[in-house]
């Protein structure tokens, strides 16, 4: 498992003394960047790990997956490596989708399941893939992706504002729209590992009833919690992100709110 984890699980500060890790799974578009400042936020008995989608990062030489299947797969894969402690399975987005899924995956196999599982910013997966989710589109032009990821997208300012960078990011968010364009929903999927949704009071994309889908697929404990914000809500929640996540608060149980 070192060589996978070597390129495939970012880990920005080693902490052997960890009780358990936090393993985050990206958005679309998106590497692993955009966790690592985290590394400073997290419980000390924590260590944060993100996994690093091929085609980017450490893994910057390797094919793109070609449909979501092949990339669950892939993410899975990742998510095993680095489970030599226990740990809390994160994803925002589209990383939301996948890390419900490769949660499904790894239980229906056996393996050693997350202590919780926290989605954020995502529609239940069981309403399958509509063009509210849909975001941003295979049809958007070069300069229309590079204006949501420049307002929303969490992208490095030195990457928009390099010719070369740019192109490399709009390959990277086209190779991931490919992707989330093949999402399916495979029907009567659940977990039963606590389940965490959070969401942005003023975020667009996300549905009324969210929450009771999302309640729908948890067959263990599930709690809701509305951040403020839009879909990577406001800065300074993004950049405090993990102190809202209920599973690494020894003092808070997972399922209640």
């Amino acid at each position: 498992m070192a060589g996978i984890q070597d390129t495939h699980v970012v880990r920005p500060k080693r902490n052997p003394g960890a009780r358990r890790t936090l393993i985050c799974l990206g958005f679309c578009g998106g590497g692993a960047g955009p966790y690592l400042p985290w590394s400073d936020l997290v419980p000390a008995d924590v260590e944060l790990a993100a996994v690093c989608y091929p085609g980017r990062d450490g893994r910057f030489a390797d094919e793109f997956a070609r449909d979501w299947d092949e990339l669950a797969e892939d993410a899975t894969a990742a998510v095993l490596s680095a489970t030599q402690r226990p740990y809390v399975l994160f994803g925002h987005s589209m990383g939301g989708w996948m890390a419900f899924d490769v949660a499904a995956r790894i239980e229906r196999r056996g393996g050693p399941p997350p202590e919780a599982l926290v989605v954020s910013s995502a529609n239940a997966p069981s309403r399958g893939l509509t063009p509210r989710d849909m975001f941003p589109a295979a049809q958007d032009t070069d300069e229309q992706l590079l204006h949501w990821m420049r307002t929303h997208g969490l992208m490095p300012e030195h990457v928009l504002a390099d010719p070369d960078l740019q192109e490399m990011a709009v390959e990277l968010m086209r190779a991931d729209i490919t992707v989330r364009d093949t999402f399916f929903y495979t029907g009567g999927t659940k977990v039963s590992v606590p389940l965490q949704v959070l969401t942005g009071d003023r975020d667009e994309v996300i549905v009324a009833d969210t929450a009771a889908q999302w309640r729908d697929l948890a067959l263990g404990d599930y709690r809701h919690d509305e951040l403020p914000g839009g879909h990577f809500y406001t800065p300074e929640i993004w950049r405090s992100l993990p102190r809202h996540l209920a599973a690494l608060d020894a003092g808070t149980p997972a399922g209640r709110a």
